[in-house]
């Protein structure tokens, strides 16, 4: 009698629960191991006196393949971003806007002082030559030359008021790299999926979207344990076996390990998995409600590698649900974090070592130099995220030594971003990846 094939997940993150629910589904006896007391891995949401506070600057990209295809969307009851953004200088702010989903606001970015027309133009074109583009297709190596997303927009003819004061501090946000040096290829996978669905978060916060995952994951009879910190992953040729904390054993016919970067080369041994880090620290803060941003739902964006923050998030103007009623919620994100891997291509970490009070004191100043007609006194410090390990550093041509997920000796297995690029979807279809080379491999 053929009996049901055993498989531990070690890593309750998006690609752990993703991995386990294929699992589960595809006929596998599957339990997922979490060290914390509730599974997310770096997505979470701290809810705290009516406020939701996000694990730093996250959003959602509805477009993504594996987004799409993973999660029910409407049941996340999405609060969706304005596209474009805001950017901020001293004595006055710019409006870029995506003309197709807000023609209004077309005579605000075309009296645009930071943007050319011929800027306007490249987009355009870029839109055009990006459109329908398969998005794996975006990281084949085959494709064209993998080069900075800064030589990337150089060679395409954008000015340097538009790279350096509109790029840089947009994707300062999504790479956590402002100075540009990250792979053009997450430019252009982004690029094209904020095109096509925008940006968004959940209305009860980016914690949602791991807790719809596991619910799939339970859906389909898998089990979920969490409070146990896998110390070892040891295997033979058929066989392989998990050492908790505190000595127990768990033996299984495959494990998945889907934890962060540094504890899945730790556990596996392998130096392919990358774990130079970038990090950040975000900052939550109440506005009192007659001090407005006047941004809309859209990001303001520091246009100056200044001390200020890199960019600021109008939370309860996208999501209300993220605050009392009332009450205005707001972020500001610095790039780097004190305790990150060092990182030969890091950019200036403007909030590594800055203390709390110093980091609220640098946006209120900042908030005062881009809206010098109202004063920010009344700026209250709700909650401080540090996290020293937010992504893995993407320079150009690190796609061609990622790992993958058969990569571990024996029946051990990948799953995490680190084996796709370091994103949302590159956590999801890494998920699904593992599970159906496990699947694919016991049922030899």
């Amino acid at each position: 009698m053929q009996t049901t094939p055993r498989v531990l997940v070690v890593g309750g993150g998006l690609a752990g629960l993703v991995a386990a629910r294929h699992l589960a589904g595809g006929g596998a006896d599957v339990t997922l191991l979490e060290r914390d007391d509730t599974v997310g891995g770096r997505v979470r949401t701290l809810e705290r006196d009516g406020y939701r506070f996000d694990r730093g600057f996250q959003v959602l990209f509805p477009a993504y393949p594996a987004v799409r295809r993973e999660l029910d969307l409407e049941a996340l009851d999405l609060r969706r971003f304005t596209s474009g953004a805001t950017i901020a200088r001293p004595g006055r702010r710019s409006v870029l806007a995506d003309p197709r989903q807000r023609p209004g606001a077309i005579p605000a970015t075309l009296r645009n002082p930071d943007i050319t027309v011929g800027d306007r133009l490249r987009v355009a074109r870029l839109w055009w030559a990006l459109w329908g583009l398969e998005p794996d297709d975006v990281f084949d190596d085959a494709r064209e030359e993998d080069v900075s997303i800064e030589r990337y927009l150089r060679e395409r003819g954008f000015s340097d008021g538009f790279v350096e004061e509109f790029v840089a501090p947009f994707y300062g946000g999504i790479t956590l790299d402002r100075t540009l040096s990250t792979s053009s290829r997450v430019f252009e996978y982004t690029f094209a999926t904020l095109a096509a669905g925008g940006a968004a978060v959940p209305a009860r916060g980016m914690e949602a979207i791991p807790a719809q995952l596991a619910e799939h994951v339970r859906d389909v009879d898998g089990t979920i344990e969490t409070d146990i910190a896998v110390e070892s992953v040891s295997s033979d040729e058929s066989s392989a076996t998990v050492e908790t904390a505190g000595g127990a054993t768990h033996d299984a016919d495959a494990v998945v390990v889907a934890t962060d970067p540094p504890d899945a080369r730790e556990l596996t041994g392998l130096e392919s998995i990358p774990t130079e880090a970038r990090g950040c620290v975000t900052q939550y803060y109440a506005l009192p409600d007659e001090t407005g941003l006047e941004t809309g739902k859209r990001l303001v964006l520091n246009a100056l590698e200044d001390e200020g923050p890199n960019h600021v998030v109008p939370h309860s103007a996208v999501a209300p649900e993220y605050a009392p009623e009332d009450t205005t919620l707001i972020s500001a994100t610095y790039l780097g974090c004190e305790g990150q891997r060092p990182s030969k291509r890091s950019d200036t970490s403007r909030g590594a070592e800055a203390s709390d009070a110093e980091l609220a004191e640098r946006t209120r100043r900042a908030l005062e130099s881009w809206y010098p007609e109202r004063r920010f006194d009344g700026l209250e410090t709700l909650h401080t995220d540090r996290i020293p390990f937010a992504q893995f550093d993407q320079p150009p041509g690190i796609y061609d030594r990622l790992p993958n997920a058969r990569d571990p000796d024996g029946p051990v297995y990948l799953a995490g971003d680190y084996t796709r690029w370091s994103s949302i979807q590159g956590a999801m279809r890494s998920g699904r990846d593992a599970a159906g080379a496990v699947l694919e491999d016991l049922s030899r």
